[in-house]
């Protein structure tokens, strides 16, 4: 007989924020977003028979969110959080690179130590010129 799947894991809630935009009032604010995190345990349960081992052996730790609406903080109205993707692989969410690290990676990849200032555009001569007409 197979193993029901919440066997295999432990489960903790924890809040995580996230920023989303009301669609009634189009202000941005930030939000706590209920989501479960369920974490693999160090060993499959008793009574388990070789395809709950294999089974077990397959499986990663992983957040499911709990919340699909978020209360707006200036309107007061509910509105659903617009994102579909209600599970995520922490392998995944933990190799997600910041802003700075993708900025240095893209310069390392170009050849360059530091990443380039940005030049501006020099203005066409037309613009540069003293004006001589309305006197």
């Amino acid at each position: 007989m197979a193993i029901d799947e919440r066997a295999f894991f432990s489960d903790r809630q924890e809040t995580r924020p996230g920023s989303f935009q009301c669609q009634k009032c189009r202000r941005t604010s930030e939000y706590g977003v209920r989501w479960v995190r369920r974490t693999k345990k160090d060993r499959p349960p008793a009574g388990a028979d070789d395809t709950d081992r294999a089974k077990f052996a397959k499986l990663r730790d992983y957040l499911l969110r709990l919340d699909d609406q978020v209360t707006c903080k200036s309107c007061g109205r509910k509105f659903d959080i617009p994102s579909q993707q209600s599970m995520v692989y922490l392998d995944q969410l933990s190799g997600l690179p910041n802003d700075a690290d993708l900025e240095r990676e893209i310069a390392e990849a170009s050849g360059e130590t530091e990443p380039a200032p940005e030049a501006k555009p020099a203005i066409p001569a037309r613009f540069t010129r003293k004006s001589t007409g309305w006197k």
